[in-house]
């Protein structure tokens, strides 16, 4: 485990979890049903981990969350109607993510920075767990504490489970690595500056050759930076489309770098699986 000095000095300037609901499909549906919570990791820990999210719920009626996923490593502990609880590491999604919400249930997942995780699970690059779920914690880190499952998932305190999400990450790493910490700033900067638009510029910019960049993500992030900027873009648009008010489209997809409004469509009707005009009421 890495004591606090060697942390490194990554992205992560925030002092409040962020929160916005980028990704979420139908977000009203979802905060209205649940109760939906982030925090932020402990310090020693926040250069790696975006935020803690805590979900709870006690519904009459089953419904279906959806979500375009962000480039992140996730370690979801969950109890869920019906199921022995259990913990899985879930790599970065490349589908719209679903999940079946039904009598009483928690969730309690660590979102990691793109390039993030690595550090925790240093034998494998992290593009090996990318589009997989259900991986079992000890498959992934080299030592789980014993009763991190029961820690998490029994407190009725949210602090208490943060507390213990703490505990469990400072007992399985982080290893310092400097090529981790050049990959969360890489990711950083597509993720904020919305004139990055292509790789082989953006590479240029960051004196490295493409090759080189598209090696240190998919070792670090998981996916490439093309993808990344791909995500990004969807995620903005899914905001748009959800924000109640008129869209006008063919201005959305100028602003978010892509040549017409068709391109903007296809890309988010591939994503989400339906066009975009299918979330505004106009």
């Amino acid at each position: 485990m890495a004591d606090a000095d060697a942390t490194p000095s990554a992205p992560c300037g925030d002092t409040a979890p962020r929160s916005d609901t980028k990704g979420i499909v139908d977000a009203a549906g979802l905060l209205a049903r649940t109760r939906f919570r982030r925090h932020l990791a402990a310090p020693a820990l926040h250069p790696y981990v975006e935020q803690y999210w805590l979900i709870d719920w006690d519904l009459s009626e089953p419904y279906a969350s959806h979500v375009v996923p962000h480039p992140s490593v996730n370690v979801v502990f969950q109890r869920l109607p019906g199921q022995e609880p259990f913990a899985e590491v879930a790599g970065v999604g490349l589908e719209l993510f679903t999940q079946k919400l039904e009598g009483s249930g928690r969730v309690c997942g660590v979102k990691f920075r793109p390039g993030g995780f690595r550090p925790f699970a240093p034998s494998q690059p992290v593009s090996a767990w990318t589009g997989r779920r259900f991986l079992p914690l000890d498959e992934v880190f080299t030592e789980v504490p014993d009763g991190a499952l029961d820690a998490v998932l029994s407190p009725d305190d949210e602090h208490a489970r943060v507390a213990a999400l703490d505990a469990f990450l400072l007992a399985v790493g982080p290893a310092p690595d400097p090529r981790a910490d050049l990959a969360m700033a890489l990711a950083e900067r597509i993720r904020t500056d919305s004139g990055i638009r292509r790789v082989s510029e953006f590479a240029r910019a960051e004196g490295m050759s493409v090759r080189t960049l598209q090696r240190l993500f998919s070792a670090y992030v998981g996916v490439g930076p093309k993808w990344l900027i791909l995500r990004h873009r969807i995620h903005e648009a899914l905001e748009q489309a959800e924000a109640g008010r008129p869209v006008d489209w063919a201005d959305v997809a100028c602003t978010l770098g892509y040549a017409d409004q068709a391109h903007l469509i296809r890309d988010f009707t591939a994503t989400v699986g339906v066009p975009p005009t299918a979330y505004s009421p106009h």
